[in-house]
């Protein structure tokens, strides 16, 4: 086909139809398309934007580019959660086992870093002998026996928006609510989800940097996942500031697999003034609970949030999740034996260094942001689409804003790959820390439920 009159169409602001939608999808997947004609198109996008039809004919067109999978009749409900997108969000990992210990099928099909936030994938990655990727026939094997998988989508599931989601991020359109949408919910949809939770982050690190825009996003996505069937909900989160205490692949793996533990760790990582404990906080299991307890209402598990949220931190805290989650990374060719060595080692990059307080007082503000772009910088995101990713390089006991910190106390702990590279970053860390006399009032995580 000839694409060039769709691109300068969009480029003049001009609405595609949905047969030229079908069209430049199925050429650009069978690789009649070159990238860097696709990326004008994503970039005409960008500034143009899509309506809703325009939207919806690309979210369907990504999803039908290929298989979507398909299961056998079973009491317990298909079930998902995705992302924006944002510095240390690590939710998917121990929500997973969590959602299938409580009775559900979970086929998160998970995506890799866009822009500065890390990815999902990018993070199993640093397992040792961790299949990311599996055939669809094993997904839904594996969905069945074990209750959960946590991959990337095959070659013949959602190929459109494998090719076009790299391309995003080497192109500069990240952002576009319409891009997100179509890259999401084409991807959900091929899952064949009974319901789907989304959590929609605004804030300095994220995507959407406003409510109001991250609203705008959530709103779509939720009215054309219900739309397609899909009984879909979106929680609005905070991404001022890093969720959790670690940030960085391997360092997140660690402090998901922390969240896991017993109540009696997560007790135990409330802070003594001053120190920043090397557990994760209450913001992790807080996100982990809520998503969970959505999912329960939304399938008539529970008939409110408050019942939901009791039984989703009653499992948490049995073990039962911490035992599911060595079941699903075996399952997925991890070396068990391997993994719980590398887990018990403090840390496994070359360098690690305490980052310091200037002076004594309140965390006032930790800005995602910066810190998100050191961690990309340092190797632990990608500048191109070639990028190798360092799974070891990132940060970990991070103070929190409303934390007490003394002169000299640490800040974080930045693990990078050598003195140099940790040298050069430091004080770029340390801009990212605002401390203040008194203490101010934290902003809620959750702010608001769409749907």
């Amino acid at each position: 086909m000839n694409f060039l009159p769709l691109i300068e169409a969009k480029r003049e602001g001009k609405i595609l139809a949905p047969k030229e939608i079908q069209e430049f999808i199925r050429e650009f997947t069978a690789g009649r398309i070159p990238d860097y004609q696709m990326a004008s198109m994503l970039m005409a996008i960008y500034f143009r934007g899509l309506n809703s039809a325009e939207t919806t004919a690309l979210t369907l067109a990504m999803r039908d580019s290929g298989d979507v999978l398909t299961f056998p009749k079973d009491k317990r409900p298909l079930v998902d959660k995705h992302s924006t997108g944002g510095i240390g969000d690590k939710v998917s990992l121990p929500l997973a086992p969590l959602l299938a210990c409580l009775g559900f099928r979970v086929p998160m099909i998970s995506g890799r870093g866009l822009g500065i936030t890390g990815g999902t994938l990018d993070k199993l990655d640093s397992i040792p002998g961790y299949r990311s990727l599996l055939p669809a026939d094993l997904i839904t094997k594996l969905v069945q026996k074990v209750g959960c998988v946590i991959c990337g989508q095959t070659d013949t599931m959602v190929p459109a928006d494998k090719k076009i989601y790299a391309l995003r991020d080497a192109s500069g359109t990240v952002p576009s609510i319409q891009l997100i949408t179509a890259s999401i919910l084409s991807k959900k949809l091929a899952e064949s989800l009974d319901a789907l939770i989304l959590d929609v982050k605004f804030g300095c690190a994220a995507f959407m940097e406003t409510k109001a825009d991250a609203r705008k996003l959530a709103t779509a996505m939720v009215t054309l996942g219900k739309q397609c069937g899909t009984n879909t909900r979106a929680i609005l989160t905070d991404m001022n500031t890093p969720l959790g205490r670690a940030a960085g692949n391997w360092l997140e793996v660690k402090e998901s697999v922390m969240c896991l533990e017993s109540s009696a760790a997560v007790s135990a990582a409330a802070p003594t003034a001053g120190e920043t404990p090397a557990l994760p906080c209450d913001d992790l299991r807080t996100l982990v609970i809520d998503s969970a307890a959505h999912l329960l209402v939304q399938t008539k598990k529970a008939k409110s949030l408050v019942a939901a949220r009791k039984l989703a931190e009653d499992c948490l805290n049995s073990g039962a999740p911490r035992a599911k989650w060595d079941e699903m990374i075996v399952a997925q060719g991890a070396d068990l034996k391997a993994f719980n060595r590398k887990l018990a080692l403090d840390s496994t990059a070359k360098i690690v260094v305490e980052v310091k307080s200037p002076k004594a007082g309140f965390l006032a503000k930790c800005d995602a942001r910066i810190i998100g772009e050191v961690i990309r910088d340092i190797g632990g995101g990608r500048l191109t689409k070639e990028s190798l990713i360092n799974y070891d390089v990132g940060i970990d006991r991070l103070a929190k804003p409303g934390e007490r910190v003394e002169k000299s106390g640490v800040l974080c702990r930045l693990h990078a790959a050598d003195s140099a590279q940790a040298k050069a970053v430091t004080a770029r860390l340390q801009a990212a820390f605002e401390i203040s006399p008194r203490q101010s009032k934290v902003a809620p995580l959750v702010q608001e439920i769409i749907g």
